[in-house]
């Protein structure tokens, strides 16, 4: 006979029950408990309540209008990856992908991302079309993160050699998922029509450069080399010059092209110095020595916004005017400047430097900087410290809503612009004096 509870469930065929299999089994039961009560909790907040789904009166207590808020719906998780001739889509949720997708344009993507759709979180890497795509997501309702490229390899972009379309936006997607995406700023469109501006005025004054200097090479080849002349007088200069019957056949084109391409810089410097009048803060800007509407416009459309930095080595550090910086085992090694941020913004702020440094007058506080400067470090150097120094000397100013005072610039840069009081007539003279600057005047008088 069966001697105890063990022989009893063997006669029977019952697994015997071990106190390790009785731990297990009790360890199993409350797990499952708690599974319940969580999958509980979890249908009541995805199911709305009564009060979720009743109206805002005024008896709703402050734990109800909190519940009601925990209650919304948690937006989708989406990624895109924009490129030319098509777009990868690729929806994610709790570490597995939901959809891929691959379009030909982003309006195609108004069934997925529409108004009539579930509002999604959508992450797209910084490119030419980000801001379009950005502006119309956002109209469908919903939330556009924008990635910066410089730091989107730190995401796993690119990573064990496998680099498509749809593997980044499916890596975009889970770092997305989980936080820390690196973001780009989004300009505001009034920054945005200024960019566009100084992007066509740029192109323009390369290609006449181009021509210029092509014009010049033929003509030292058939030796008869054209004296230097500023570039708005090139055309005039070349004209009245004796050339052979040869060398005027081969440059009429290209001072034909020169011509049309002077006179469509002309009207984007008028588009920019009407664009200019509506920015105070570049007339601001502009009294600064060395500085006028190309630079100081620039400025404001890569900045866009001088409170979303907090000093101005930060907005150094942005522009790439900071050494760079390879410091271990306690001992720090500087660099060259890092080179990071806006490259044309950076190229006329040296040309600015370079301008103060030669023409403004000796006794302006960031000439007398400058200079000495140059006799510990060469001029080459203290351009580019200059320049860094100017951004400084901007960024204060525009923060702080100040004109460029010598004062000022005597001082402490940011911490005098903070305190140092300007009377209204003093701000007036300054602006009068910087709307006598040569490559002011020109453009606000064609502006107005």
């Amino acid at each position: 006979m069966p001697t105890s509870s063990q022989d009893v469930q063997k006669a029977s065929g019952e697994t015997p029950v071990t106190p390790f299999a009785s731990r297990v089994r009790e360890c199993d039961s409350t797990a499952k408990s708690r599974a319940r009560r969580r999958s509980r909790s979890a249908e009541k907040v995805t199911a709305p309540s009564e009060i979720a789904e009743a109206t805002y009166a005024a008896t709703r207590s402050v734990g109800a209008i909190d519940l009601a808020a925990r209650e919304e719906a948690v937006m989708r998780i989406v990624a895109l990856d924009l490129g030319k001739r098509k777009i990868s889509y690729c929806e994610v949720k709790d570490g597995q992908v939901l959809r891929r997708l691959t379009v030909s344009c982003i309006e195609t993507l108004e069934t997925e991302l529409g108004v009539d759709q579930a509002s999604a979180v959508v992450a797209i890497e910084a490119c030419r079309e980000a801001w379009h795509v950005h502006d119309l997501l956002t109209s469908w309702g919903n939330k556009v993160i924008v990635v910066d490229t410089t730091r989107v390899r730190r995401l796993g972009v690119g990573q064990h050699g496998r680099k498509t379309d749809r593997v980044d936006a499916e890596v975009l997607a889970f770092a997305l998922e989980r936080g820390g995406i690196p973001m780009a700023h989004v300009l505001s469109p009034a920054r945005r029509e200024l960019r566009r501006w100084l992007g066509v005025r740029r192109g323009l004054v390369e290609t006449r450069a181009q021509l210029i200097t092509t014009a010049r090479g033929i003509c030292r080849e058939l030796g008869q080399p054209l004296q230097g002349c500023v570039v708005k007088q090139f055309l005039t200069h070349v004209r009245k010059t004796n050339l052979s019957p040869e060398a005027s056949a081969v440059l009429t084109p290209l001072l034909k092209t020169i011509e049309t391409v002077s006179a469509e810089c002309d009207m984007a410097e008028r588009q920019l110095a009407a664009l200019a009048v509506q920015e105070p803060v570049i007339q601001l800007l502009a009294t600064v020595p060395g500085v006028a509407t190309i630079v100081a416009s620039a400025f404001v459309s890569v900045i866009d916004d001088a409170g979303r930095f907090e000093h101005a080595h930060q907005v150094e550090s942005y522009l790439g005017l900071v050494p760079g910086e390879n410091s271990s085992g306690g001992k720090r090694r500087v660099g060259a400047i890092t080179k990071q941020g806006n490259r044309y913004v950076r190229s006329l702020l040296i040309e600015s430097a370079w301008t103060i440094l030669r023409k403004t007058s000796a006794n302006d506080p960031l000439r007398q900087w400058g200079q000495a400067v140059v006799k510990r470090r060469g001029s080459r150097i203290a351009v580019v410290a200059l320049a860094r120094r100017l951004v400084g000397v901007l960024w204060a100013m525009w923060r702080y809503d100040t004109f460029c005072d010598p004062r000022i610039l005597a001082q402490a840069g940011e911490r005098a612009a903070k305190h140092t009081a300007q009377s209204p007539d003093e701000r007036a003279q300054a602006l009068q004096r910087a709307s006598k600057k040569r490559r002011v005047l020109k453009h606000v008088e064609a502006a107005m």
